[in-house]
């Protein structure tokens, strides 16, 4: 049998935007955080599921997904000041999710602060690298998450590095804009403002600042 697409949810950036005491990923959301929620859809899409992580995080990815499953980098602050400090960032997140799943039949994208994109949109998105080297989920014309890369493009995703993560593959090979409906696909939790949106589409009532 073919294997399957595996969906990499990168959760190691800093959040920087988000202004409160804890990480934007660990918000509460959905009777977990938003990283748990986010991840709770992406193991319903029945997918391999590796997410990668700093160690502040490790701790709830370790509630949704097995050790097997789970890619700890080095946090980006505590890394800012050594040689190797600026090859940290999306690139390099996405190279070593990639790298942990050597064997997938292609690998989805999918921000850890992305938790409305509905588990049958990641389906679609694998489905589609049967016959696409790039896929890009889109909401009503407009390009979102995940991208999905098909087993081909190994070589050069396994050397992505800094932040600019996959901008460039996907303006170099021609992509598949694939129309699903399912706005979440453009709702990533930047800001308190963000979350609070979120919540309130999940009809959450809102919760104080943390």
């Amino acid at each position: 049998m073919k294997a399957r697409p595996a969906v990499i949810v990168v959760a190691a950036g800093r959040g920087e935007r988000f202004l409160g005491a804890t990480h934007k990923l660990s918000q509460p959301l959905g009777g977990a955080t938003v990283l748990g929620t986010t991840l709770r859809h992406a193991i319903a899409s029945q997918l391999p599921v590796v997410v990668v992580t700093t160690e502040p995080l490790a701790d709830i990815a370790r509630r949704s997904v097995a050790a097997r499953d789970l890619v700890v980098l080095p946090d980006v602050k505590g890394a800012a000041g050594n040689a190797g400090g600026a090859l940290l960032g999306m690139g390099h997140s996405i190279a070593s999710g990639v790298g942990a799943r050597a064997n997938a039949g292609g690998w989805l994208i999918l921000p850890g602060d992305m938790p409305l994109v509905k588990p049958a949109t990641l389906v679609a998105v694998a489905d589609a690298l049967e016959h696409h080297a790039v896929v890009c989920a889109h909401y009503k014309g407009r390009r979102g998450h995940p991208v999905g890369f098909s087993a081909e493009l190994y070589s050069e995703l396994i050397t992505l590095s800094g932040d600019e993560g996959a901008r460039r593959l996907v303006a170099r090979y021609p992509a598949l804009g694939l129309e699903l409906d399912d706005p979440g696909v453009l709702v990533d939790v930047d800001t308190q403002a963000d979350l609070a949106q979120v919540r309130q589409t999940l009809g959450e009532a809102p919760l104080p600042m943390r």
